[in-house]
């Protein structure tokens, strides 16, 4: 399931915002809703540090002595105060650590949908530029093999299915033309995990969410 703005802001309808330690740069602020710990989150941060815990896993962030300032993403040039501004690209290069489980948690994770877009686009360029040197069947043939010797493999993960098809070699006959995935180097067959990207929409919207009820505060003061 994709992890929108939209779903995000329904899981979170009903948390409420609990300080439970807050000191200049080092806090300790926790995200729930009343009488359950479903979906809930603590922010931490001290200096140059951020941690996410929470349902969603672990994740440590490094970047600015206050890491609340570097998540400030919606405050940059007048933009839409409803929408949670995220980056994960960028945001996930000041990861530290994540998640920590036994499960070697990720940011990313393999995506059966982009590998086979890119295999298919191989196999079919494959076909239109062989109408001249293959016939019919040895075209139907090039595209079976495809699917015999790589995608049907897909069910059997990344690092397998990525082997099968770096070794994927076809030929009409000895001498005629093999082919074979040259550039797959080239291309990112990942995208971002959906416990990630929430975790991206709460670091945004937790850090709104602190501002708003700290500015009666600093107005009073």
């Amino acid at each position: 399931m994709t992890c929108t703005q939209a779903t995000f802001e329904r899981d979170v309808a009903q948390h409420e915002m609990i300080v439970l330690h807050e000191e200049g740069v080092y806090r300790h602020i926790r995200f729930r809703r009343p009488d359950t710990i479903s979906m809930h989150f603590d922010l931490i941060t001290y200096p140059g540090y951020l941690v996410y815990s929470g349902d969603m896993g672990c994740y440590v962030f490094s970047r600015l002595t206050d890491m609340f300032q570097f998540f400030r993403t919606d405050r940059l040039h007048g933009k839409d105060p409803s929408k949670l501004y995220i980056n994960r690209g960028y945001w996930s290069e000041k990861l530290q650590a994540v998640d920590g489980t036994r499960r070697n948690g990720s940011a990313t994770e393999f995506c059966e949908e982009k590998f086979t877009r890119i295999i298919n686009e191989h196999r079919t360029r494959w076909i239109r530029d062989g109408r001249d040197s293959l016939t019919k069947d040895q075209r139907r043939d090039l595209w079976q093999a495809v699917d015999d010797d790589v995608l049907r493999h897909l069910e059997e993960g990344e690092h397998s299915v990525y082997q099968r098809a770096n070794e994927f070699s076809w030929s009409a006959s000895r001498d005629s033309r093999h082919y074979y995935f040259a550039d797959l180097w080239d291309h990112d067959f990942t995208e971002f995990t959906h416990r990630f990207t929430w975790c991206c929409f709460a670091i945004a919207w937790a850090i709104r969410m602190y501002d708003a009820a700290s500015e009666p505060a600093k107005e009073a003061a």
